[in-house]
């Protein structure tokens, strides 16, 4: 996807969901060999690649595919618009696994256990309902921090291993109209994909293994009083009017050298090579630092396809499986550095190796990859905390409680603990209705 994106509003599809349940089976269509796959990665080389591969196989097999694209954040409502009109698309893409939760629980979906069971998976990607696999995916969106290595050692800066370390940092880069990070902070997807990883990495859990709030219980609460109060510390170190800031402003602030460091995931070097070449060779990376030098994360992100319920169900799932044997690596090459492979097979899939955007940043495509298989990476995300996949993190994502807890701290002088306690109290507003 062009940049992670703000899930949809849970509350919301829950109403859907239950729409679903009442929608009846759908009418045939008139052509029963044209397949409608609805696509949500808008860019370019994405939408190529999937309109090549449709029309190689509809050369092949006569059989139609055709490719609609829609914004990421439309791409669950179109489906379930599409349901409820009686004629649903037969692939689609879902980058929220509650939607993917809602769909199969309503008997939308057609299961991919076999097609997915074929290869190697990296952790925390296949969001299994009842035992069965209902998408496939297609990558993850990590977000993780970017430097300036130049700088760094102009300053003579090591890499920050404690959030101390980090905030001196960014203290001593900023200077001269420059500023040492840009970390979003307003209420919106990006501050929580961006900005939260550093209470990961301090092992911060939200929910408990029954989806019991435990943020504010007596072990979580302090540790989530010292990352607000190290978010107050950092915040001298950002350029003004990070509360209005997205996912392309930080980009901005990187790429145009206002900000020291940036969190993103792969689509920044792809953003360097294109728009700011001379920065490639002068940016580093490393995984959010905890409080004390012990532990590291990455937030969590990802997107997959599923496949639909409909009278081209069969033909869909020949489709899926020739394309993911015929086109998948093709695909990823569309961002061959932003959709990072979750199969582990990828890595080492010569085909895909030979790009020369993965070839040329060997570096970076092994720290990816070291996300996966290290132990001591801790790989959360507000939308999948607990023991599995459920809509009630994903209303606390919607919630953005978090964010309201930075801002409370950062602009308006609350102390971290009564700020964590109205974080605490937000989410136990929606928690219950889940």
């Amino acid at each position: 996807m062009p940049a992670p994106v703000r899930r949809r509003d849970v509350l919301k599809s829950v109403a859907a969901g239950l729409t679903l349940m009442s929608v009846g089976s759908p009418a045939v269509f008139a052509q029963p060999k044209t397949i409608r796959f609805l696509n949500a990665e808008p860019g370019r080389d994405s939408v190529r690649a999937l309109r090549v591969a449709a029309a190689e196989y509809e050369k092949k097999f006569g059989v139609k595919v055709v490719i609609d694209t829609v914004p990421p954040d439309d791409a669950y409502n179109k489906l379930q618009s599409s349901i409820a009109a009686g004629a649903p698309y037969d692939v689609g893409t879902l980058a929220f696994a509650g939607h993917v939760l809602l769909l199969a629980q309503a008997g939308k979906l057609v299961p991919l256990t076999k097609l997915v069971k074929k290869n190697t998976w990296g952790p925390n990607i296949l969001f299994p309902v009842n035992g069965e696999n209902y998408w496939y995916p297609y990558d993850y969106n990590f977000c993780w921090m970017y430097y300036r290595k130049d700088l760094y050692q102009q300053k003579g800066l090591k890499v920050p291993t404690t959030w101390d370390q980090m905030a001196e940092n960014c203290k001593a880069l900023t200077e001269g109209g420059k500023f040492g990070v840009g970390h979003p902070v307003g209420g919106n997807a990006a501050t929580q994909w961006m900005s939260i990883g550093y209470m990961w990495a301090d092992g911060v859990r939200l929910l408990d293994n029954n989806f019991k709030l435990i943020a504010d219980n007596a072990e979580m609460k302090p540790k989530m009083i010292a990352y607000l109060d190290f978010m107050k510390k950092m915040s001298p170190s950002m350029p003004p009017g990070m509360t209005q800031a997205l996912f392309g402003t930080v980009l901005g602030q990187y790429s145009g050298g206002q900000i020291a460091h940036a969190p993103y995931a792969g689509r920044l070097i792809e953003v360097l090579e294109d728009k700011a070449p001379d920065l490639v060779a002068k940016t580093g990376f490393f995984m959010y630092p905890d409080s004390a030098g012990k532990g590291s994360a990455v937030n969590h992100g990802y997107d997959g396809w599923v496949v639909l319920n409909t009278p081209m169900q069969d033909e869909s799932l020949k489709f899926m499986e020739w394309f993911i044997e015929n086109h998948y690596i093709n695909f990823l090459h569309s961002a061959p550095l932003h959709f990072q492979p979750p199969r582990m097979d990828v890595y080492d899939d010569i085909r895909w190796r030979a790009h020369p955007m993965v070839e040329k940043h060997a570096d970076l495509v092994a720290f990816m990859k070291s996300m996966l298989t290290r132990k001591d990476i801790a790989i959360r995300s507000i939308d999948t905390e607990g023991p599995t996949v459920d809509l009630r993190p994903g209303k606390m994502f919607e919630s953005f409680a978090i964010c309201d807890a930075i801002q409370n701290v950062l602009y308006k002088g609350m102390p971290s603990a009564e700020a964590v306690d109205l974080m605490s109290a937000k989410y136990r507003a929606v928690l219950p209705a889940a």
